[in-house]
């Protein structure tokens, strides 16, 4: 592909292609270079996995089945009897058993079938003899030593045992396989049971092959079938289908495409018989999503195939419903990472993409081709774009699934995000889905967020590859540029001379105005010359959106906001990484749902957009790409999803959570960006809520510390002005979690009321807020607390993209990926002040989280080693909380405030003078007592009033569920 590039590709100078209204390639480029084809030929060990992603083009250019220079040889070691259709003789069915390299497998030929390929070869070497061109005169030579008749198996007394009969065949076979030109014969590779994907390493075991016919229809998804009755509707073809060791395909042998990929899955079944099929030797074979017919030439026939795809499946994994109703089983041992914010989520996933060698996978609810994952950028070498085209031009197959949004309803341009990408380089495929008018799905999303390469290393968690993700623990408010130092290191000047709570302390006022004023170069910032960039959010990725929602994302390098007035909006979130068998199980949810992609919306039945294999977990302890600092534990990947969505049906998430809560011994730390929980069975179903209810009276009944801390973003997420009524989005959200927390029969303050006041002893309420000092005025923001994550008693955690409500958790709404870690080694720890068994990785995690949010991270006198002792919790925790809610509030007046119970009091709140106006030497005075991050969320905001949408707004129109 390199050497077409040149004349295909222009530089690529800008992410903006400039006409976006077709795409630009139509289809791949199949010219293989003789580096590349020799890189697929391969050696004994294998053929390489590209090789299914070059199936038309090894076809064109003959690239032998058999592996070159590698002996492949039989043993005939058995004979069945069977009855023939004349039901008079008696026939011979002969087990041959065939080794090439390190696949072995086995197929079961009679007697007239050696014959037939006899006659094949013999026929095949006469039209060579009588076609005298120079071209053939190789092959004549090796046919010279290829017998001219196929001996008789009925003449002597010695060729009626058996034993002689099949040793005579041995022989015979072995002597064909050596000659190179019957090896690779079409005759041959049939007889032998050999194609394209036999000797692919990563496809695990060579599994069972041959040709087929296969009955059209059988999809289990609405829509995909003929209208009418299915005797009438359906059509037969011809196909070669292959069975590995977790899926079957089918193929069309002459051109070399992949028609069809079937995932064996827990509703994987094998009928044969017509009461089953409504065929004549018919095979049935069932999953989730299809019920695909075969049709066989035998009774006998039949039956092998359908033995030998159950035998073949019966060590798969995914045939069974495993722990919390998941997909995919725990896996042991495997190298796993946790990141707290996006800068080293993005800087891990940068690397590991540029060691890439087959595949990139990546699915976002939002992706920004322009966002830089490593920063700041002095140029483009890591924005995500231009790593994905370079990628791209040496080979790699880049896929990526966006969720095609409603346009009315979200601004996230994922129509510009494909054209942008697709546009790029032929090797990058985009598919975007739902339809929402086809599918009938218009209120659901998919909110998952993943990355796989080479379906070995795997991201998962809440973070999307978009703008605004990137952060850091030091949660910058400003962005006027970094400034260089004598050293030559860079520093951002708003935090060179702040405290570690943020707050500018030392800097006259008129000093900090001037330093802080961007220069017009730095307002400016062309995204062609980065050379001097020291910003590290160019354009639409400094964002408020509160403030203002993202508007024109086709021009990624305007600023959204003014940064010299308006503060950006700080984002925490968390996601992970791991390896082998669970990276290969993400990459399998991926591939499942690029399939079904590809099933359901016709625009993509094309060849450009190609189905997806599924490695073999045999080969997934090769770990070719590892990620630095991971460690092993035990791993489970978990899923919300629908038949729309997927395919299949699958909440192992929410299964998860209420499991690990009822487990918990000592203490759980839940954050994430929704808390809308506590089922009525009416208009909220998922019951983490009640199950965190069930876990605090439990410890309160046996009198035993237990502690569950719950950290939320303070607004939701939404554009508008609470204290002016525009917000009424953020209103509806926040009604759902007030009914949450504390207000109504559900919620879990009030079936707390056995515990009475004691309820702050068990549970605390928190979000995050920091400051700053932008162009002479002190500033001040909510950190968006994006994460889904949970963490419980210092051994295990959730990290994933499902928020806590039923969108995320039921599994029929939206999409949602997720894993579960467990440490399996242990190290001393305190918990309870006694001494604890804590897993480390987990142990690390809860204190990484710990320690920006109380302060600890910069004050060494606060400890975070003891999560649930009273110092901690009453004083580390909850009086810090309390107390910089407290001084937010009377230096900003900033929302939401505990103190305004309805939209009166909110207003005479609003319009107050603020300390940091009146008096900012006082203000910077009190800001120095702020310790940490946390604020106590004000669990009486708004109290008297009514948060639920007015009827006669679009929101109040909008069904109870978008909310929940």
């Amino acid at each position: 592909m390199a050497t077409a590039e040149i004349t295909i590709e222009p530089v690529v100078e800008s992410s903006a292609a400039h006409n976006l209204d077709r795409r630009r390639f139509m289809q791949d480029i199949h010219d293989l270079s003789s580096d590349e084809l020799d890189g697929l030929m391969s050696s004994s060990d294998g053929r390489p996995f590209l090789v299914v992603h070059h199936l038309p083009e090894m076809k064109e250019m003959g690239v032998p089945y058999l592996m070159p220079n590698t002996p492949i040889t039989c043993r005939v070691d058995n004979t069945e009897k069977y009855t023939t259709r004349s039901k008079v003789r008696v026939g011979t069915l002969y087990t041959v058993r065939l080794t090439h390299g390190h696949f072995h497998w086995a197929v079961k030929r009679k007697y007239k079938h050696f014959q037939e390929l006899h006659r094949d070869l013999y026929k095949h070497k006469m039209m060579i003899h009588l076609l005298p061109l120079g071209r053939f005169a190789k092959d004549r030579n090796m046919l010279r030593n290829m017998s001219e008749e196929m001996p008789s198996l009925h003449g002597t007394e010695r060729t009626r045992r058996t034993s002689s009969k099949m040793k005579y065949l041995e022989e015979y076979l072995n002597g064909l396989l050596e000659n190179a030109f019957c090896r690779n014969d079409h005759a041959m590779l049939e007889f032998l049971s050999v194609g394209a994907l036999s000797f692919i390493t990563d496809l695990g075991p060579k599994g069972l092959e041959g040709p087929i016919v296969k009955r059209s229809g059988g999809h289990r998804i609405q829509g995909l079938n003929c209208i009418g009755h299915h005797q009438i509707c359906f059509r037969w073809s011809r196909r070669w289908l292959v069975v590995k060791d977790s899926f079957l395909m089918y193929m069309n042998r002459d051109h070399g495409n992949i028609n069809f990929v079937l995932l064996f899955d827990p509703e994987f079944k094998v009928k044969v018989g017509r009461a089953h099929t409504d065929t004549t030797y018919g095979v049935c074979i069932e999953n989730f999503t299809r019920s695909l017919i075969i049709k066989c030439s035998s009774y006998r026939q039949t039956h092998w195939w359908s033995h030998e795809i159950n035998r073949l499946a019966d060590s798969c994994d995914f045939l069974k419903v495993q722990r919390f109703s998941g997909f995919a089983p725990p896996r042991e041992n495997t190298l796993a990472k946790w990141y707290v914010n996006g800068s080293g989520y993005f800087a891990d996933l940068a690397d590991a993409l540029e060691q890439a060698k087959e595949e990139i996978l990546i699915t976002d609810w939002w992706l920004s081709p322009e966002v830089y994952l490593k920063r700041p950028a002095t140029d483009n070498y890591w924005r995500l774009d231009e790593i994905l085209h370079r990628k791209a031009k040496q080979g790699v197959k880049v896929c990526v699934l966006l969720y095609k949004e409603v346009e009315l309803a979200l601004g996230i341009n994922s129509d510009h995000s494909k054209r942008t990408l697709m546009n790029m380089h032929p090797n990058i495929k985009v598919m975007r889905h739902p339809d929402h008018v086809s599918s009938v799905v218009f209120l659901w999303a998919h909110h998952e967020k993943m990355v796989a390469i080479d379906q070995t290393v795997a991201f998962v968690g809440g973070i999307d590859l978009a703008f605004g993700r990137w952060d850091d623990s030091k949660y910058r408010l400003t962005d006027l540029g970094l400034r260089e130092k004598p050293d030559d290191t860079t520093e951002e000047l708003e935090k060179e001379e702040i405290d570690g709570n943020g707050v500018a302390d030392g800097l006259k006022q008129s000093e900090a105005g001037d330093e802080l004023k961007p220069s017009d170069e730095e307002a400016e910032q062309d995204p062609k010359d980065l050379k001097s960039n020291t910003k590290l959010w160019l354009g639409k990725d400094y964002s408020n959106f509160i403030r203002k929602d993202w508007v024109q994302l086709d021009k990624p390098f305007e600023d959204n906001i003014d940064r010299t007035e308006v503060p950006r909006m700080p984002w925490r979130d968390l996601s992970a990484a791991m390896h082998g068998k669970a990276a290969r199980d993400v990459a399998r949810h991926f591939i499942q749902r690029w399939n079904f992609t590809k099933i359901f919306k016709s625009k993509y039945k094309d060849d450009f957009y190609p189905y997806l294999l599924p490695k073999s977990h045999a080969t997934a302890d090769s770990l070719p790409i590892t990620v630095p600092g991971s460690k092993k534990a035990n791993v489970q990947v978990l899923r919300s999803a629908d038949r729309w969505s997927t395919g299949t049906c699958e909440n192992s998430i929410l299964n998860a959570y209420i499991n690990t809560i009822e487990k918990s011994e000592h203490y759980i730390y839940i954050e994430n960006q929704f808390f809308i929980s506590c089922s009525d069975a009416k208009t909220v179903h998922n019951g983490i809520g009640d199950a965190i209810v069930d876990r605090i009276l439990r410890a309160h009944r046996e009198q035993k510390k237990y502690r569950v801390f719950v950290v939320i973003p303070l607004l939701p997420g939404f554009e508008g002005d609470i204290s002016a009524g525009s917000g009424t989005a953020i209103q509806a959200i926040l009604h759902f979690t007030y009914r949450t927390m504390c207000r109504g029969e559900h919620s879990i303050l009030s079936r707390l009321s056995e515990v009475k006041d004691q309820w702050t002893e068990y549970i605390t309420f928190c979000g995050l807020r920091t400051h700053s000092q932008l162009s002479q005025s002190l500033v001040t923001e909510l950190i968006y607390v994006h994460s889904k994550t949970l963490i419980a008693d210092d051994r295990c955690y959730i990290i994933g993209s499902a928020n806590i409500n039923d969108r995320s958790m039921l599994g029929s709404r939206d999409s949602e990926l997720a894993v579960f870690v467990e440490d399996e080694e242990r190290v001393p720890s305190i918990m309870g002040g006694e001494e604890y068994q804590a897993g480390p990785l987990t142990l690390a995690l809860r204190k990484e989280c710990f320690s920006v949010l109380v302060g600890a991270a910069s004050d060494p006198s606060i400890n975070v080693d003891d999560p649930i002792s009273d110092e901690f919790f009453f004083v580390a925790w909850n009086d810090a909380a309390k107390q910089n809610a407290q001084i937010y509030q009377k230096v900003f007046k900033c929302l939401p405030y505990n103190g305004a119970h309805n939209m009166r009091e909110l207003k005479e709140y609003s319009s107050m003078e603020r300390l940091c106006d009146t008096d900012p030497d006082q203000a910077k005075e009190e800001l120095k007592s702020v310790r940490g991050l946390l604020v106590h969320f004000p669990l009486k905001f708004l109290c008297e009033e009514n948060l639920l949408p007015p009827l006669n707004t679009k929101e109040g129109m909008a069904p109870v569920g978008l909310w929940t």
